[in-house]
């Protein structure tokens, strides 16, 4: 009866997720042919999310490449301006839960653990498939799997497509449901899903046909039956035969693999919407003018011509090459080529404003002409501070969407394999602070606004009112947080109380000894 009862509720959770896909998809299918169009004038490679053969050639539409470039530039500018290889490119801190006294102590600690986290991450593919992912987020929403791996890489990344991802809100407008298709061979099934239930239908399927192919659609979901946890059902189902092969659940802060992120987004909608959706018009207009040139131009090589039709000259048989004779009746005019309407000069002005719009847009007029003088430190040092600020929004989205979730499943892998010791990232008793190039730009300003307040005190009141008015122990642990210090550097207050005296010791040594001749 139990077992029953069970297969009862599968089928009609099954129907249910199947419902609930069917109408998330259809909400997506309003986005689709926006996305496409991104796809096959900036990302023409990339499988769309319409059917394409492998290695099809995709890129017949593309007559100007300023947009495919740019987009290859924008994902590798947001990588090394956020998450740049070989680099620690985020801090644990102590949340806002931890006492004041205890704070030092605990930040020591976490430095440790920070710096094996991104020595775990230095080592994976994650730098390959962020890359990928970037790519997917100049259109708008781009997905990232965290699984856990083995003994020599203890996590494994991999860039979903976003054609195969389908995202539903929940309550609180945050993405709560993620819907993947996959195809998959029968005889891999019991390897990637080793507790799967197979039923009779399935099974036999399985031995007739090993090497053909089904098609999968995972789902994971958050469960809100206790609020104060977080929890997430995972289910897959084979659609065929609409039977659920295989249910788990994740609990835990960093338990779901699946990090959908987005680059911005409308009010009530759920898809992303990227920098490649604002230049869209300006790339298609490119596009179009640099196809009318072509055509003007192999018309301005070949020419247009008229004759009589007088039955001698065969045009079947007419080669317009150098050398060429043909031949015409007496008295007729034989080929005359006839005159352009126009000129098309015009079409460089376009182009010139359009091509600067595709790269404004795409973030990529930051370095200015490669052929003058070699920018400054400074100037390169503010240019990132102008990024910083233009992508502003952006950026405060990623950092809730994309960085302080890569970083708490990460945490979640290490801890439940007992690689290290970590309390809950969620901000009160452990939190991400970003140290990354561009949130290092942002804490430039705060740097320069207390220095020059320094140098205004100095200058207007002198040295002894700095002193008096500025504690320099204080100050200089603040520049120290705001360069992004590791805390290891920087001794904690017990530390500098002894040193202090040490110091005041010292000095009453001295001055007890007798003064010399």
């Amino acid at each position: 009866m139990d077992s029953l009862t069970s297969i009862l509720m599968h089928k009609e959770q099954t129907k249910k997720f199947l419902q609930k896909y069917k109408k998330a998809k259809a909400e997506r299918a309003v986005f689709e042919d926006l996305f496409q169009e991104c796809y096959d004038y900036a990302l023409p490679q990339r499988r769309g999310y319409y059917f394409e053969a492998p290695g099809q050639r995709r890129d017949e539409r593309i007559f100007d490449e300023t947009a495919v470039v740019g987009t290859q530039e924008f994902a590798s500018r947001l990588q090394s301006g956020l998450v740049p290889n070989f680099a620690r490119w985020a801090d644990l801190v102590s949340g806002s839960e931890v006492p004041a006294e205890e704070q030092d102590e605990i930040n020591n600690k976490l430095d440790e653990v920070t710096e094996y986290i991104f020595e775990v991450l230095q080592n994976s593919n994650f730098g390959q498939e962020i890359h990928e992912c970037f790519l997917d987020l100049a259109v708008g929403t781009a997905c990232l799997m965290i699984n856990e791996g083995d003994a020599v890489h203890p996590v494994k990344f991999s860039a979903v497509p976003m054609p195969q991802i389908v995202l539903e809100s929940g309550p609180d407008d945050v993405i709560d449901h993620v819907y993947r298709e996959r195809e998959m061979r029968y005889s891999d099934i019991p390897h990637v899903y080793k507790k799967a239930t197979i039923s009779t239908n399935l099974a036999k399927k399985m031995q007739q046909d090993p090497e053909g192919k089904c098609k999968l659609l995972e789902v994971v979901c958050r469960l809100y039956d206790k609020p104060n946890e977080e929890r997430f059902g995972y289910y897959v189902i084979e659609q065929q035969s609409q039977e659920m092969i295989f249910t788990s659940e994740f609990k835990g802060v960093g338990s779901n693999p699946f990090i959908p992120f987005r680059w911005a987004k409308a009010a009530g909608e759920t898809y992303g919407r990227g920098p490649l959706v604002n230049a869209l018009s300006a790339i298609k207009t490119t596009n179009l003018t640099v196809e009318l040139i072509l055509e003007n131009a192999q018309m301005a090589i070949s020419g247009i011509y008229q004759m009589d039709d007088d039955g001698v000259i065969n045009v079947d048989t007419i080669n317009l090459v150098p050398g060429t004779v043909i031949p015409k009746a007496p008295g007729t005019g034989g080929l005359q080529p006839i005159q352009p309407a126009g000129s098309f000069d015009v079409a460089n002005l376009v182009l010139n404003d359009m091509r600067l719009n595709i790269k404004r847009a795409l973030y990529n007029d930051m370095l200015g002409d490669p052929n003058k003088t070699p920018a400054t430190a400074t100037e390169v040092a503010e240019r990132m501070a102008d990024l910083s600020r233009r992508i502003g929004s952006a950026f405060g989205r990623l950092m809730a969407e994309m960085v302080q979730p890569i970083l708490q499943r990460v945490v979640f892998i290490l801890k439940k394999q007992g690689r290290i010791d970590l309390p809950n990232v969620n901000g009160r008793e452990v939190k991400v602070r970003s140290v990354s190039p561009l949130a290092q730009a942002q804490a430039n300003q705060d740097i320069g606004t207390v220095d020059r307040f320094l140098e205004m005190v100095a200058v207007r009141f002198g040295p002894e009112m700095v002193n008096m008015l500025v504690s320099s122990e204080e100050a200089a642990i603040y520049l120290a947080k705001k360069f992004g210090v590791p805390d290891t550097l920087v001794r904690d207050e017990a530390e500098r109380q002894q040193m202090q005296q040490m110091a005041a010791m010292m000095q009453q040594q001295q001055a007890a000894l007798p003064p010399q001749q």
